[in-house]
């Protein structure tokens, strides 16, 4: 299945539950492996659940008491279904292109963070002499530094309980500015680091998302205006416990 191509309008009919059961099952195999799809499929998904909710009651709606004399109504009624139809699909079109646009952009923006933090994360924890630019001996001032450059108050979250000690940070460019990242060690050299953005948007939704790219595991959440990634390459139980640590400390 991995050599085997899955155009837009397949994603789409899949969505929609159009395609034959032999190449959903395909398609499925292929969404399992391929996050940035699957994180596009589940949004075009929540886009259809919330034209349902609009839209659906207004089938349903009775006729005005103004239509509703027997012969006008046997006039008007094809008419008016008609019109409904017309009105729905139309609306259901303007709303579902917006929410379209809006939610593969928002996904997109997502995915495109994740995939930077792993980036960063595979150019700079194998250095051996220049892992970070200001070491941990220079904490309050890697903060302040990062902190004034993202443009919000950051935190180094203590991993200590989890074996993991600060190694120290850097300023790195993101895909919408400055973005900050602090690695960590533990005891056997494994190294963690925690890439943070700014300017993800007054987002509540905290809920951890989990992809593997590049055989690095990374959990990455929004949490008001700030975007965070945990990567590492250690086991998906094992970084989702550094991550609810982190979480944890930085919501206190």
């Amino acid at each position: 299945m991995s050599g085997l191509a899955v155009t837009e309008a397949e994603l789409h009919a899949h969505v929609d539950g159009l395609m034959p059961e032999a190449r959903r099952v395909e398609i499925e195999e292929y969404l399992a492996a391929h996050a940035g799809d699957a994180q596009r499929v589940r949004a075009w998904r929540d886009q259809n659940q919330a034209l349902r909710a609009l839209f659906d009651p207004v089938l349903s709606e009775s006729l005005p008491v103004r239509l509703r004399k027997p012969a006008l109504r046997r006039r008007m009624q094809p008419l008016l279904r008609y019109a409904a139809v017309l009105a729905w699909l139309g609306l259901g079109i303007v709303a579902g292109w917006y929410l379209h646009d809006y939610n593969i952009a928002k996904s997109g923006d997502t995915v495109a963070f994740a995939h930077r933090a792993v980036i960063a994360h595979v150019v700079y924890s194998p250095e051996v002499r220049h892992p970070v630019e200001v070491g941990a001996d220079q904490e309050a001032h890697l903060v302040a530094w990062l902190s004034k450059r993202i443009g919000g108050s950051l935190k180094v979250p203590q991993l200590a309980t989890l074996g993991y000690q600060l190694v120290g940070g850097r300023l790195l460019p993101g895909n919408q500015g400055p973005a900050a990242q602090f690695m960590f060690q533990d005891g056997s050299g494994q190294r963690l680091t925690l890439y943070v953005r700014n300017g993800a948007g007054d987002n509540k939704e905290t809920a951890f998302r989990y992809t593997q790219e590049r055989g690095i595991s990374v959990f990455y959440w929004v949490d008001g205006k700030f975007g965070y990634a945990i990567s590492g390459e250690i086991d998906k139980d094992d970084l989702l416990r550094v991550a609810q640590v982190i979480y944890r400390q930085l919501n206190p």
